[in-house]
């Protein structure tokens, strides 16, 4: 399996992909390891995350120049993302204790009620390449932490980091036997589905999503599935500064490349101040440095993958025979590395590609509405639920608005952020579950009810 770097399309290490044989002989090890791995209880196993959290501080440069050379994003956004892992980890190790210990129901001299929270053995993760550790340890550290042994299948896009997360983790003090790596593309993971796990937590499109979620039905064990939006934001006719919306929201679309499952894929504007908003929204994109992702100063460098280069062409040409205008951007540049122009489209209407399927890359269409009712109407026109974002000076007019949309998470003034302790779920065909909070450390448990009763 070759590791090609995206942005000059150099193979930079090739990797043998793991056998059938080898896959059963990690469970095995992952089953047998897993019980000691309870055992040690949960303020140890705190202590070994908490090492974990030190070495990517140590060790971050080292790990944010390995993790731009495969997926292609620009070494400071590669920082940015340990960063924010490393916020994430220690919200869930700071609060373990309270949601992963037994829960005191009743507690009287003859009756004592409560709840334990158990590992539930042996959970496969097959991870993503666009957030490898922001998403990477939304699974396995709180599945660590509630003292589950983890398979972990990093995204055959992100092989190399997910090799690294490996080490660091048994260099943190966590056995051998209780974290493993699968190595492979989508062969493997089809091995994998074969597997008798405990659970399996997917990130990644709806397409295969679905087809894992019913693949494993028939094991009646937990399938959670973080999938992919097309995430809607308003912006309403009482907003001030519209030059900061329209840098923040073009951020919102086109930060990593805009390969983010929450990142703002279409925008609408209300009528009294599209034009300002528009030419704003321009503006900001035209500043940005476009270049290799080493250098300095860069904000948009290579997409991960290659074949989403046809999926944003396809898209660019509907919109366009439909209509569009197109302001910016619009094909792949020219020369090495997967790299394609951020592209801003206006003139959009709803039943286009552009507006209706996931882009996942630096492509945004803006369509002008009269009044929030038009804004509401657009936005609940899709098939996903992620997130949705207003802009507005009155917050119950972003409630009214956001309160209407089914999605998992809902923005007023801001967009494309998460919260270590607000759960991370989807809606439809964005997924089913939640990471984060202490649902996301609870997601990787099993209750147990006891009812002690003085005889």
């Amino acid at each position: 399996m070759n590791v090609i770097n995206p942005a000059t399309e150099e193979i930079i290490a090739t990797l043998q992909e793991d056998t059938e044989s080898l896959l059963h002989t990690k469970l095995e090890i992952l089953i047998k390891a897993q019980k000691e791995w309870a055992k040690i209880g949960l303020s140890e196993r705190i202590k070994v995350i908490q090492q974990f959290d030190d070495l990517l501080e140590v060790e971050k440069e080292r790990l944010a120049g390995i993790l731009t050379s495969e997926v292609g994003k620009p070494l400071q956004q590669a920082r940015n993302e340990i960063n924010g892992a490393r916020a994430r980890i220690q919200w869930m190790y700071n609060h373990a204790v309270k949601y992963l210990s037994d829960e005191q129901v009743v507690n009287t001299i003859d009756l004592k009620e409560f709840i334990s929270y158990d590992p539930l053995g042996v959970i496969c993760n097959i991870s993503a390449w666009n957030y490898p550790y922001l998403v990477g340890v939304n699974v396995f550290i709180p599945a660590l932490l509630a003292g589950n042994a983890v398979l972990y299948k990093p995204s055959e896009y992100a092989s190399l980091t997910g090799l690294e997360i490996e080490k660091l983790l048994k260099k943190a003090g966590v056995p051998d036997g209780v974290f493993q790596v699968a190595l492979g593309a989508g062969e493997t993971g089809e091995l994998l589905l074969d597997m008798d796990f405990a659970g399996y937590y997917f990130t990644g499109s709806y397409r295969t999503g679905q087809h894992i979620y019913q693949r494993v039905a028939a094991k009646m064990v937990p399938c959670q599935l973080e999938l992919g939006g097309k995430d809607p934001l308003y912006v309403a006719d009482d907003v001030k500064d519209i030059e900061a919306v329209a840098a923040g929201t073009a951020d919102g679309a086109f930060y990593n490349n805009g390969q983010s499952c929450c990142a703002v894929e279409r925008i609408y504007v209300h009528e009294a101040v599209y034009d300002e908003y528009v030419s704003a929204f321009v503006k900001e994109v035209r500043s940005w440095k476009i270049g290799l992702p080493t250098e300095e100063g860069v904000y948009i460098a290579a997409l991960t993958r290659k074949e989403q280069i046809d999926v944003l062409n396809e898209q660019v040409q509907n919109a366009l025979a439909n209509g569009a205008v197109l302001l910016s951007g619009g094909k792949r540049t020219v020369g090495k590395g997967y790299n394609f122009e951020p592209t801003v489209l206006t003139g959009v209407s709803n039943d286009m590609k552009v507006m209706q399927e996931e882009s996942f890359g630096p492509i945004i269409g803006i369509m002008k509405v009269k009044d929030d009712a038009e804004a509401l109407r657009l936005m609940k026109d899709s098939v996903y639920g992620l997130t949705a974002s207003v802009y507005t000076g009155s917050l119950e007019r972003a409630k009214e608005i956001l309160s209407q949309v089914d999605s998992g998470t809902g923005y007023w003034n801001c967009c494309d952020r998460v919260s270590a302790g607000l759960p991370w779920s989807g809606r439809r065909h964005s997924g089913i579950g939640a990471t984060l909070s202490h649902q996301g450390l609870r997601t990787f448990t099993k209750t147990k009810s006891w009812h002690l009763l003085k005889g």
